[in-house]
């Protein structure tokens, strides 16, 4: 039960990290953003999203070596 919870956790925050992703590409493509302030927004909350997934990960193989 514990694994399917964090397994779901984790492929909630990899899709996250990938819509993020997007939406910064799109954004930079676009080219509206002459500050770079949203670019900068999204990039942070993609390295945030991709921090979360791979603590997931570290958590499931740690669940798992001890079983």
């Amino acid at each position: 039960m514990q694994q399917t919870v964090l397994i779901v956790l984790m492929i909630v925050a990899a899709l996250a990290t990938l819509g993020v992703l997007a939406r910064g590409i799109i954004i930079m493509a676009r080219g509206k953003d002459t500050g770079g302030v949203q670019s900068n927004k999204m990039m942070s909350y993609r390295v945030a999203f991709q921090g979360l997934t791979i603590a997931i990960i570290v958590v499931l193989f740690l669940i798992n070596r001890h079983a």
